[in-house]
């Protein structure tokens, strides 16, 4: 009897402890889940721990690489063990053991000991695959291009195929792809991967990715063949307007190597060649803007796999194009998500039938289709309709957005086009009824993690979360562009950073912009200005504004900040530089007043402005904000980055700066010399007022507001920062007050018209229901849904901090208003899921929140004394966990150890509050 006692207690004491213990959730490699195309002899290694126990922080950890010898073999860890090492770091920590080798795969595994000495189980395994180290060496294939004369006209795709024979088993196989243009690989009659439009968008001369494909299943004892498609892509496409094509160059070529390592050990390379075939097929044109023509009637059927007839085929061309400008995939590739069904079939007042997939997207559509030979259907795509329900494409500009195809007589085809993509929600369809069973939408984007929600008790606002996150959905297609639909599709700096904070809340994008940043870098002019897009398909000239050229400091100073990202920030630094340099360059006496500057890009202005009612703010002030905004984040750089030399120097440059600024714009009783919204808030945002002018400034700033009937006038630079001012001076109400306005100009209105993503202008359809000008009016535009951060920041209350960068240690100062009942807010990090939610529960006011393993947060309630608010009914003072520090503006505020917390505030002290605003 005693000793089933002793075995129950155990069996119990050992449950608690298993409980207690931590628990690896996820990890991730260079910031990707199991990426391929590692070229650092570092990688460094991250990992999420969860525990149900406050408090719980990680102590030690130790981790272990083994190598994979096979695609299905399980790993010997016998490669790399760190042993036990006493840390709390969980993210970045560097890999530091034997060389790693060019095209090996690694597995590896993490176990942590927490502050009390229990050891966790070990990770999920995860891998990395090494890229090739030396490419132009690890590169044996050969550049190749088609061998017959091109259609100079419609340009078809070319095919290419190549026959080999495999007479033992295999263990591994990799394959190595990319080409000028964008291609689609095939293996035996399979589809090479799952990523579209390949090998992606870069500055093509200094960095062209290729990508790394497992493809050991794939391949057969016996007869293989191996193929490509290429399309024109944006290596050789019209890009931006007017007759601009062949930026990068005028050929499609391809360049592919497949790696076999056979069970005995012994490899084998498929390499492109001389001894290939090419033709041509089914995919007659092929136009990012204008679509895809697909002549199933041309069909090769058989072309991917061995034994196929290709004596009708040319011998291909060999080229010398180079391999020094190659580099492996640095980010998620594009794929495909989310489905749509027909939402409605309608025929127009005009006559035309049209399908309405109820969520403008930025994709294809995917056509199930039965016919005779020969007959053609067509697709084209628009976002809108006119008032009166016609289908509406004249803010496409040139841009075509057309599938066209040729049916082939069978029965069942599926068809989707390959090497483009559009921006749309209603389709108008030509050559046969449109049915929900034919007809699939599918959405097309870079495969970021999703890492923030957003809700509330508010739909307007729920919808305009929806919206800014499918605007940064439609958007993110391997480069942030402006707009998915028209002739343009550019990677524009200034909606970049703009929009910053907003996308690395909805999505990891720290791999996203990692990527971009560099080509940033790539395409930076030696004098140090940042072109207007990136990758620069518009010239050297195009380059230099305000706002736009400002993303060299703001973008890797904030995926610092929200990631921890160090190696970035040191990696930008010197563009970072190079930008603040050239801005000097351009100034007299520490002013910017030189150049071309987009200014606060489609600020708020009357059609009939006969009062000046018209917000515009001197464009010269704006750059001389933004050159004030760029050295302060050049300085945190390089204080994070020891740079002393360099502290010293631009300590001194930002007060000659800060004196040109107030000296040239600044009356002398604090008046602005512009008095926009845009002016008042760079000013304040960046800081350049001296301190005791800051408040009066914010006072006109909200006489501004009143004065234009609680409706924001600002532009692109001035409307991501607008509602922070609000807040930081204490006037969340007015915050409040424009967000929740839902007549134009507002974030609601657009929400009122119907939309579902994020407008290009405050009122891209007007009030009275006709369009803005056609010439600039996407209704996928997410620069304005930058107001997200503010609703992350101050509804939910998730606010990061530099003193604990990628929210190791961060703030929860949530401020309810606008008879908002409830919110919630939750962000994946490194670290793992913060949340914050709030509500007002009959009598009472209620905030959860949770704090993720390895950090700390402080929480400023915004309601209550320390002796009315309770955690889990308990006192504050007598919860495990929480530390009181200084009041904050007369809030509490608390300190928070890992763990979950439940708040709690009579409604009779935290309603007074809400009534206030």
């Amino acid at each position: 009897m005693k000793l089933n006692f002793l075995l129950t207690l155990l069996l119990m004491l050992s449950g608690v402890l298993s409980n207690a213990q931590l628990t690896i959730e996820q990890t991730w490699v260079e910031n990707r889940d199991s990426p391929r195309g590692i070229i650092t002899q570092s990688p460094r290694l991250s990992w999420a721990m969860v525990s149900d126990q406050r408090g719980a922080a990680q102590s030690a950890y130790q981790v272990r690489v083994g190598q994979v010898a096979g695609a299905n073999t399980d790993p010997e860890w016998d490669f790399w063990d760190s042993g036990k090492v006493a840390s709390e770091q969980s993210v970045h920590v560097k890999y530091a053991g034997p060389i790693l080798e060019s095209g090996q795969k690694y597995a590896w595994q993490v176990r942590v000991w927490d502050a009390d000495g229990r050891r966790s189980r070990w990770s999920a395994t995860g891998f990395w695959q090494m890229g090739m180290l030396n490419p132009e060496t690890g590169f044996m294939a050969q550049w190749i291009r088609p061998g017959s004369e091109e259609d100079t006209i419609n340009r078809p795709s070319p095919y290419f195929r190549k026959e080999f024979s495999i007479g033992k088993p295999v263990k591994s196989a990799t394959a190595y792809v990319t080409s000028h243009g964008m291609y689609e690989a095939r293996i035996n009659g399979q589809r090479v991967g799952d990523a579209y439009l390949t090998p992606g968008w870069t500055s093509y001369q200094m960095r062209l990715q290729y990508q790394m494909y497992d493809v050991t299943d794939l391949l057969r004892e016996g007869n293989n063949a191996v193929g490509a498609i290429l399309g024109n892509g944006w290596y050789r496409d019209y890009l931006a307007w007017g007759d601009r094509r062949n930026h990068y160059g005028n050929d499609v070529s391809l360049l592919m190597q497949v790696n076999i390592t056979y069970a005995d050990g012994t490899t084998q390379q498929i390499l492109s060649d001389g001894t290939w075939m090419s033709s041509t097929g089914p995919v007659r044109n092929s136009e990012i803007y204008d679509g895809e023509t697909y002549d199933s009637t041309r069909e090769l059927d058989g072309w991917d796999v061995a034994g196929y007839d290709d004596s009708g085929w040319d011998r291909v061309q060999v080229a010398d194009f180079g391999k020094d400008n190659l580099i492996p995939t640095e980010n998620e590739p594009v794929r495909k998500h989310e489905s749509f069904e027909p939402a409605e079939i309608m025929t127009t007042p005009q006559g035309d039938v049209v399908v309405d997939f109820g969520q403008n997207l930025v994709g294809w559509v995917q056509l199930r289709l039965g016919g005779t030979a020969g007959q053609k259907v067509s697709l084209q795509h628009a976002e809108v309709l006119t008032r009166e329900g016609n289908f509406y494409t004249d803010n496409l500009r040139d841009a075509d957005q057309k599938a066209t195809y040729i049916l082939n007589g069978s029965s069942g085809q599926v068809l989707e086009p390959h090497f483009t993509f559009y921006g749309f929600r209603y389709v108008k369809v030509e050559g046969f009824t449109p049915t929900i069973d034919n007809m699939t939408a599918i959405a097309l984007y870079s495969d970021m993690d999703q890492t923030g929600e957003f809700s509330s008790s508010n739909e307007l606002l729920n919808q305009l979360q929806h919206n800014i996150q499918w605007g940064q959905r439609g958007n993110f297609l391997d480069v942030p562009t402006d707009c998915p639909q028209r002739d343009e599709r550019l990677g524009w700096t200034g909606d970049a950073q703009a929009f910053f904070r907003t996308a690395a809340y909805n999505y990891n994008v720290n791999p996203f912009f990692s990527k971009w940043l560099k080509d940033l870098s790539a395409d930076q002019l030696e004098n140090g200005s940042v072109p207007f897009v990136v990758p620069n398909v518009l010239g050297p000239n195009a380059s230099g504004s305000a706002g736009w050229g400002d993303v060299a400091t703001i973008i890797p100073w904030e995926s610092y900040l929200l990631y921890g990202d160090r190696e970035l920030l040191e990696a930008q630094y010197p563009s970072m530089k190079k930008w603040v340099e050239f801005i000097r360059s351009r100034s007299n006496e520490n002013l910017w007043n030189t150049g071309f500057h987009f200014g606060d890009w489609l600020f708020f202005r009357p059609d009939d402005d006969n009062d000046g009612r018209a917000a515009v703010t001197d464009k010269y002030l704006i750059s001389q904000a933004f050159y004030a905004y760029s050295i302060r984040l050049l300085l945190k750089a390089a204080r994070v980055l020891g740079q002393h030399e360099d502290i010293r120097e631009y300590e001194a440059l930002l007060d000659d700066v800060l004196a040109a600024f107030q000296y040239e714009y600044l009356t002398p009783s604090g008046r602005m010399v512009s008095g926009t919204q845009t002016a008042y808030v760079l000013a304040l945002q960046f800081d350049l007022l001296p301190e005791d002018q800051r408040e009066q400034a914010a006072d006109r700033l909200v006489e501004n507001i009143q004065s234009y009937g609680y409706h924001l006038t600002t532009g692109f630079l001035g409307t991501p920062y607008l509602a922070h001012v609000l807040s930081r001076y204490g006037h969340s109400d007015i915050a409040y007050r424009l967000l929740m306005q839902e007549s134009y100009p507002s974030w609601l209105y657009p929400v009122t018209r119907g939309a579902t993503t994020i407008w290009e202008r405050w009122d891209g359809i007007k009030p009275d229901g006709t369009f803005q000008t056609p010439s600039m009016n996407s209704y996928n535009h997410y620069a304005y849904g930058a107001i997200g951060d503010w609703m992350y920041q101050h509804i939910a209350g998730i606010q990061a901090l530099e003193e604990g960068p990628g929210y190791q240690r961060f703030r929860i100062a949530a401020t309810p208003g606008a008879a908002i009942e409830h919110a919630e807010g939750t962000l994946r990090t490194y670290y793992g899921k913060i949340k914050s939610a709030w509500a007002f529960e009959g009598d009472r006011y209620i905030h959860k929140v949770h704090i993720p393993v390895n950090t700390t947060a402080r929480l400023i309630m915004p309601y209550g004394t320390v002796e009315t608010i309770r955690e889990s009914g308990q006192m504050v003072s007598r919860s495990r966990g929480i530390k009181r520090l200084n009041d904050q503006d007369g809030k509490v505020q608390l300190e928070l150890v890992s763990g979950t917390y439940s708040f709690e505030v009579p409604a009779a002290i935290s309603r007074l509050g809400l009534e206030e605003q």
